[in-house]
């Protein structure tokens, strides 16, 4: 069993290395403390088989390879991680871009059929947070999903924002409907508590 725990926190250690990654980086990936990497990396502990998975996932290897010594040029990884990052970004800006070039598409079609449309401009501003929302998803299967907490928090603060602007347009200012923002972002950062504290109980 030792020599197991050796030996998996030899491939993590070389797997996070050869990505260039620090220990902080591949932490915030698993939405784990550093201090738990440094623990899986000196062989003190092991992590469970689902963050195995997760880790082997990340670097795109089988479980079978965290726990060889030994390994074939088979299943060396194809893709490091850092290589993931960089196309799940580009897909994901690719994505918010496409929520407003329909946003744009809605713009001109309203514009071009009906010349006495006046507030044809909104779909603009309901497209940030439609932005959110695909942000969210992504960064939820992709990303740290810590920030699921601060995007959450631009999403809900943007749909208050895009109520209160449409509004107006009809002569009504009701600035009170920022008030629900502040129960709002309350529960959120709770939530977020406890999130975090959950997972450092399970370190």
């Amino acid at each position: 069993m030792e020599n197991l725990k050796l030996i998996i926190a030899k491939n993590i250690a070389d797997l996070r290395r050869r990505d260039g990654i620090t220990q902080i980086q591949l932490a915030e990936r698993l939405n784990y403390s550093d201090k738990a990497v440094s623990k899986w990396e000196r062989g003190d502990s092991i992590p469970d088989v689902t963050v195995l998975k997760e880790i082997a996932d990340l670097f795109g290897v089988s479980l079978d390879y965290l726990v060889e010594q030994e390994h074939t040029e088979k299943s060396l990884p194809r893709q490091t991680l850092m290589e993931k990052i960089k196309n799940h970004a580009v897909i994901t800006g690719m994505c918010i871009l496409l929520v407003w070039l329909i946003a744009t598409l809605i713009f001109v079609i309203i514009d071009a059929t009906n010349k006495n449309a006046h507030f044809h401009g909104l779909v603009f501003l309901y497209a940030v947070p439609v932005s959110m929302i695909v942000w969210l998803v992504f960064n939820s299967i992709w990303f740290n999903r810590r920030r699921n907490f601060l995007i959450i928090s631009l999403l809900m603060w943007s749909v208050l924002g895009a109520f209160y602007i449409s509004a107006l347009l009809f002569s009504l200012n009701i600035w009170q409907i920022f008030l629900l923002g502040i129960p709002g972002q309350i529960i959120i950062l709770m939530w977020s508590r406890l999130g975090y504290r959950k997972k450092t109980e399970e370190e």
